[in-house]
């Protein structure tokens, strides 16, 4: 999991690169979690909450 911090360091590329990622991430967590095969559910919500901190960053770059 990434803190707000290092996520504002990234230039907009690597933003969009690590959503790419990080929604991977998620997929694969969640088929895990769908097959009792997830032992750290708290994953989950991390990855989710990663997401949404770069759909805020991206969302206050567009407006700036």
């Amino acid at each position: 999991m990434m803190t707000s911090k290092e996520l504002r360091e990234l230039d907009d590329a690597k933003l969009a690169e690590k959503l790419v990622e990080s929604r991977k991430e998620l997929f694969s967590v969640r088929f895990k979690h769908a097959t009792a095969q997830l032992e750290d559910t708290t994953v989950l919500s991390s990855v989710k909450k990663t997401i949404a901190r770069i759909l805020t960053l991206q969302q206050e770059r567009q407006g700036a």
